[in-house]
């Protein structure tokens, strides 16, 4: 097994390193399907739909550039090699998937339709006004979501999953 100090180093070196899954404008694809939602009231469903394509299109790709670096270091045998991308793709899949697409997705479907709810039962305005404020809602409410759902995704991960991770990839 790759020594946990090894790893803990590179670890920290990607940190500094540019990710272009996070630090590029390449992380604005896995917001795709919030954008999607946003827009549930107005465009076709498939095309919600596409938006999912989309953000799963980046998870797929941040998870593949995780295992590829993972892969690339150095292991005493190939077994841990294999056990070791093998765990830190299900880790990025699980996360990823987590964090950009199924709990933002659902916390700005339900912004949307609960807004949009609200407006109809307290207000006269015309349904394309409760539809397009409610869409601004949404949009807006982006931005504010993103780093609460990390924090709770890598809370959740660490107190759950990583738990029984049976290498340590993931430890200091």
């Amino acid at each position: 097994m790759m020594n946990k100090a090894t790893i803990y180093e590179k670890a920290q070196e990607d940190l500094h390193e540019v990710d272009i899954y996070r630090d590029t404008a390449v992380r604005f694809l896995g917001y795709a399907n919030e954008v999607g939602e946003t827009f549930r009231a107005w465009v076709p469903i498939n095309t919600v739909r596409l938006s999912y394509v989309i953000a799963m299109g980046y998870v797929f790709s941040d998870t593949a550039d995780k295992s590829r670096k993972t892969y690339q270091l150095n292991y005493i045998n190939n077994k841990e090699r294999y056990r070791s991308v093998a765990f830190r793709a299900v880790d990025t899949l699980i996360w990823q998937s987590l964090a950009s697409v199924v709990i933002p997705g659902f916390i700005i479907n339900r912004v949307c339709y609960l807004s949009t709810k609200l407006l109809n039962w307290s207000t006269k305005w015309p349904l394309k006004v409760q539809k397009l404020t409610s869409t601004v809602l949404g949009l807006c409410t982006i931005p504010f979501i993103v780093k609460p759902i990390d924090t709770a995704v890598e809370i959740g991960m660490q107190s759950s999953v990583r738990k029984f991770y049976s290498v340590g990839v993931f430890e200091k």
